[in-house]
Protein backbone atom coordinates (compact mmCIF):
# COMPACT_ATOMS: atom_id res chain seq x y z
CA UNK A 1 0.00 0.00 0.00
CA UNK A 2 1.05 3.43 -1.02
CA UNK A 3 -0.11 7.03 -0.70
CA UNK A 4 -1.49 8.30 -4.18
CA UNK A 5 0.89 11.79 -3.71
CA UNK A 6 3.18 12.38 -1.38
CA UNK A 7 2.34 13.33 2.28
CA UNK A 8 2.51 17.34 3.20
CA UNK A 9 5.89 17.50 5.23
CA UNK A 10 5.49 18.14 9.09
CA UNK A 11 5.42 22.14 9.59
CA UNK A 12 7.67 23.14 12.71
CA UNK A 13 9.41 25.99 14.90
CA UNK A 14 12.85 26.66 15.29
CA UNK A 15 14.03 26.62 19.04
CA UNK A 16 16.16 29.89 19.70
CA UNK A 17 19.90 28.29 20.47
CA UNK A 18 20.00 25.03 18.85
CA UNK A 19 19.29 23.07 15.54
CA UNK A 20 16.46 21.30 16.99
CA UNK A 21 12.74 21.95 15.33
CA UNK A 22 9.59 21.28 17.79
CA UNK A 23 6.81 20.04 15.16
CA UNK A 24 3.68 21.90 14.76
CA UNK A 25 0.09 20.07 15.02
CA UNK A 26 -2.71 22.90 15.51
CA UNK A 27 -2.56 26.12 16.00
CA UNK A 28 -5.15 27.23 18.15
CA UNK A 29 -6.12 31.42 18.66
CA UNK A 30 -7.78 33.09 21.66
CA UNK A 31 -10.31 35.86 20.46
CA UNK A 32 -10.58 39.49 22.30
CA UNK A 33 -7.68 39.11 25.32
CA UNK A 34 -6.99 42.11 25.38
CA UNK A 35 -9.90 44.77 26.67
CA UNK A 36 -8.40 47.73 24.38
CA UNK A 37 -8.05 45.58 21.39
CA UNK A 38 -11.48 44.41 21.56
CA UNK A 39 -13.12 48.02 22.30
CA UNK A 40 -11.28 48.89 18.84
CA UNK A 41 -13.24 46.31 16.70
CA UNK A 42 -16.67 47.49 18.36
CA UNK A 43 -17.18 44.18 20.63
CA UNK A 44 -16.03 43.60 24.35
CA UNK A 45 -14.48 41.06 26.44
CA UNK A 46 -16.52 37.88 27.20
CA UNK A 47 -15.31 37.54 30.85
CA UNK A 48 -17.22 34.40 31.25
CA UNK A 49 -14.85 32.52 29.34
CA UNK A 50 -12.57 33.12 26.86
CA UNK A 51 -13.16 32.01 23.02
CA UNK A 52 -11.20 30.57 20.32
CA UNK A 53 -10.80 30.08 16.47
CA UNK A 54 -8.27 28.17 14.58
CA UNK A 55 -5.84 28.31 12.39
CA UNK A 56 -4.47 24.98 9.95
CA UNK A 57 -0.83 23.98 10.33
CA UNK A 58 -0.32 24.84 6.79
CA UNK A 59 -0.63 28.79 7.81
CA UNK A 60 2.61 28.98 9.76
CA UNK A 61 5.99 30.27 8.21
CA UNK A 62 8.83 31.50 10.14
CA UNK A 63 10.04 34.96 10.75
CA UNK A 64 12.29 36.73 8.33
CA UNK A 65 10.69 35.95 4.85
CA UNK A 66 9.04 37.80 2.06
CA UNK A 67 5.90 36.71 1.18
CA UNK A 68 3.02 37.69 -0.89
CA UNK A 69 0.02 40.25 0.13
CA UNK A 70 -3.05 37.38 -0.04
CA UNK A 71 -5.43 36.83 -2.77
CA UNK A 72 -9.24 37.31 -2.46
CA UNK A 73 -8.68 40.89 0.09
CA UNK A 74 -8.24 44.43 0.03
CA UNK A 75 -7.51 44.86 3.72
CA UNK A 76 -4.95 42.82 5.07
CA UNK A 77 -4.29 43.71 8.81
CA UNK A 78 -1.19 42.56 11.35
CA UNK A 79 -2.03 40.94 14.82
CA UNK A 80 1.38 40.83 17.13
CA UNK A 81 0.70 37.80 19.52
CA UNK A 82 2.68 35.86 22.16
CA UNK A 83 2.46 32.11 21.08
CA UNK A 84 2.09 29.24 23.81
CA UNK A 85 3.63 25.68 22.26
CA UNK A 86 2.62 22.72 24.70
CA UNK A 87 5.08 20.19 25.70
CA UNK A 88 2.93 17.81 27.40
CA UNK A 89 -0.73 16.38 27.49
CA UNK A 90 -3.35 18.35 29.10
CA UNK A 91 -7.30 17.24 29.41
CA UNK A 92 -9.49 18.43 31.94
CA UNK A 93 -6.60 20.58 33.52
CA UNK A 94 -6.46 22.78 36.43
CA UNK A 95 -3.99 25.82 35.82
CA UNK A 96 -1.06 24.82 38.40
CA UNK A 97 -1.27 21.68 35.67
CA UNK A 98 -1.81 23.37 32.94
CA UNK A 99 1.15 25.68 33.42
CA UNK A 100 3.58 23.12 34.05
CA UNK A 101 2.51 21.97 30.31
CA UNK A 102 4.03 24.93 28.48
CA UNK A 103 7.25 23.90 26.72
CA UNK A 104 8.27 27.30 24.98
CA UNK A 105 7.02 30.75 24.21
CA UNK A 106 7.19 32.60 20.86
CA UNK A 107 6.15 35.93 19.30
CA UNK A 108 3.96 35.62 16.06
CA UNK A 109 1.95 37.50 13.75
CA UNK A 110 -1.52 36.44 13.63
CA UNK A 111 -2.21 38.17 10.06
CA UNK A 112 -5.82 38.97 8.86
CA UNK A 113 -8.25 39.36 5.76
CA UNK A 114 -10.15 42.33 7.72
CA UNK A 115 -12.72 42.60 4.95
CA UNK A 116 -13.26 38.63 4.79
CA UNK A 117 -13.61 38.19 8.46
CA UNK A 118 -15.90 40.79 8.72
CA UNK A 119 -18.24 39.59 5.94
CA UNK A 120 -18.41 36.40 8.44
CA UNK A 121 -19.14 39.08 11.11
CA UNK A 122 -22.08 40.75 9.73
CA UNK A 123 -23.56 37.54 7.98
CA UNK A 124 -22.91 35.25 11.34
CA UNK A 125 -20.63 32.84 9.31
CA UNK A 126 -17.11 31.03 10.24
CA UNK A 127 -14.14 33.38 10.15
CA UNK A 128 -12.29 31.00 7.97
CA UNK A 129 -11.62 33.14 5.19
CA UNK A 130 -10.43 35.84 7.09
CA UNK A 131 -7.75 34.48 9.64
CA UNK A 132 -7.21 30.69 8.02
CA UNK A 133 -4.70 32.20 5.34
CA UNK A 134 -1.92 30.55 3.70
CA UNK A 135 1.42 32.29 4.96
CA UNK A 136 -0.59 33.76 7.83
CA UNK A 137 1.07 32.60 11.08
CA UNK A 138 4.01 33.89 10.82
CA UNK A 139 6.23 32.78 14.35
CA UNK A 140 9.88 33.68 15.98
CA UNK A 141 11.99 30.85 16.98
CA UNK A 142 10.80 29.36 20.70
CA UNK A 143 11.95 30.43 23.97
CA UNK A 144 11.38 28.32 27.37
CA UNK A 145 11.29 31.49 29.06
CA UNK A 146 8.91 34.65 29.18
CA UNK A 147 8.56 37.24 31.59
CA UNK A 148 4.53 37.43 32.49
CA UNK A 149 4.80 41.16 32.52
CA UNK A 150 6.57 41.34 29.19
CA UNK A 151 6.24 44.39 26.19
CA UNK A 152 4.68 43.34 23.75
CA UNK A 153 5.28 45.92 20.88
CA UNK A 154 5.05 46.01 16.51
CA UNK A 155 5.98 48.67 13.87
CA UNK A 156 5.32 48.98 10.48
CA UNK A 157 8.26 50.46 8.56
CA UNK A 158 9.96 51.74 11.75
CA UNK A 159 6.18 53.37 13.13
CA UNK A 160 5.03 51.90 16.31
CA UNK A 161 1.35 50.66 16.09
CA UNK A 162 1.07 47.84 19.00
CA UNK A 163 2.96 48.30 22.27
CA UNK A 164 1.22 47.08 25.25
CA UNK A 165 2.30 44.37 27.86
CA UNK A 166 1.37 40.47 28.42
CA UNK A 167 -0.07 41.51 31.97
CA UNK A 168 -2.75 43.16 29.89
CA UNK A 169 -3.92 39.71 29.09
CA UNK A 170 -7.99 39.13 30.05
CA UNK A 171 -7.02 35.79 30.39
CA UNK A 172 -3.43 34.70 31.81
CA UNK A 173 -1.76 31.07 29.71
CA UNK A 174 -2.55 28.98 32.77
CA UNK A 175 -6.39 30.07 32.16
CA UNK A 176 -6.76 29.76 28.72
CA UNK A 177 -4.87 26.15 28.59
CA UNK A 178 -6.96 25.06 31.32
CA UNK A 179 -10.54 26.15 30.08
CA UNK A 180 -9.25 24.83 26.38
CA UNK A 181 -8.06 21.38 27.51
CA UNK A 182 -12.19 21.19 28.70
CA UNK A 183 -12.56 20.70 25.09
CA UNK A 184 -9.76 19.18 24.14
CA UNK A 185 -6.96 16.32 24.38
CA UNK A 186 -4.18 18.71 24.01
CA UNK A 187 -0.68 18.11 23.90
CA UNK A 188 2.97 18.15 22.16
CA UNK A 189 2.26 19.90 19.03
CA UNK A 190 -0.04 21.78 19.53
CA UNK A 191 0.38 26.41 19.99
CA UNK A 192 -1.83 28.66 21.22
CA UNK A 193 -2.04 32.12 19.82
CA UNK A 194 -3.20 34.35 22.45
CA UNK A 195 -4.66 37.01 21.61
CA UNK A 196 -3.60 40.63 20.31
CA UNK A 197 -3.40 44.11 21.82
CA UNK A 198 -4.74 47.71 20.38
CA UNK A 199 -3.49 48.92 17.45
CA UNK A 200 -4.35 46.65 14.50
CA UNK A 201 -3.97 48.20 11.26
CA UNK A 202 -3.98 47.43 7.34
CA UNK A 203 -0.60 46.93 5.38
CA UNK A 204 0.30 46.62 1.91
CA UNK A 205 2.43 45.36 -0.53
CA UNK A 206 6.28 46.71 0.19
CA UNK A 207 5.59 47.18 4.29
CA UNK A 208 7.96 45.60 6.97
CA UNK A 209 6.37 44.41 10.01
CA UNK A 210 8.14 43.93 12.71
CA UNK A 211 7.00 42.65 15.95
CA UNK A 212 8.63 41.98 19.41
CA UNK A 213 8.32 40.29 22.89
CA UNK A 214 10.69 41.52 25.37
CA UNK A 215 12.87 38.16 26.20
CA UNK A 216 11.79 36.61 22.87
CA UNK A 217 13.00 36.56 19.33
CA UNK A 218 11.51 39.21 17.44
CA UNK A 219 9.15 37.96 14.24
CA UNK A 220 9.94 40.10 11.20
CA UNK A 221 7.23 39.56 7.66
CA UNK A 222 8.20 41.72 4.89
CA UNK A 223 5.38 41.68 2.28
CA UNK A 224 5.51 41.85 -1.41
CA UNK A 225 3.20 41.82 -4.59
CA UNK A 226 0.15 39.41 -5.11
CA UNK A 227 1.17 36.27 -7.02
Amino acid sequence: MAYVFPPTQTKSLQIEGTSDLYPVRRIFCVGRNYVAHAVEMGGEVDREAPWYFMKSAEALAPSGQTLPYPPGTANYHYEMEMVVALGADLFKADTAVAENAVYGYAGGLDMTRRDRQQDGKDHRRPWDLGKDIEHGAIIAALSRKVAPDARIHLSVNGALRQDATLADMVWSVPEVLSHLSNYYHLGPGDIVMTGTPAGVGPVVAGDVILGGIDGLAPVELTLSEPE
